[in-house]
């Protein structure tokens, strides 16, 4: 009784630190959550912009924890050397059938400007956030 008690614990302890619990329920949504996000972004809302990928993030909750803390460090880097926000522009947005979403945007500094990516996956229930970053290679955009 011990051992099946100690496996349920272990398995709901393991689910829990997978933070992804919400779902869109179609390409409309995600859009509308990607421009939230680089809103936000843009507004150097990094821990406010975290909280809102979480619940849709299928990954380990001290992973997301780490990527915010390193986004938060090169983002106040970004606005010294880059100069302040002056504005976002979605670039693009590709699908491969009706599973998959990449949109990719663009926040603009005074000198130089990021890249977002976000990447859903529909699943069973529906759209996850299946991949998300940033970078400064906005160049890589020209092709």
């Amino acid at each position: 009784m011990k051992k099946i008690f100690l496996i349920i614990l272990l398995s709901s302890l393991s689910i829990s630190l997978f933070s992804q619990e919400k779902y869109f329920k179609n390409i409309s949504e995600t859009q509308n959550f990607s421009k939230q996000i680089v809103s936000l972004f843009k507004e150097n809302k990094i821990s406010q912009s975290f909280e809102e990928l979480t619940p849709y993030w299928p990954m380990p909750e001290n992973e997301i924890e780490s990527i915010e803390g390193e986004t938060i460090k090169y983002l106040n880097l970004i606005e010294q050397r880059f100069g302040k926000s002056i504005g976002e522009f979605k670039v693009k947005n590709e699908t491969i059938s009706d599973f998959a979403v990449r949109e990719t945007y663009i926040i603009r500094y005074t000198n130089s400007a990021i890249r977002l990516i976000f990447t859903y996956y529909k699943n069973e229930q529906g759209f996850i956030l299946n991949a998300f970053k940033w970078d400064d290679s906005f160049t890589e955009e020209f092709k």
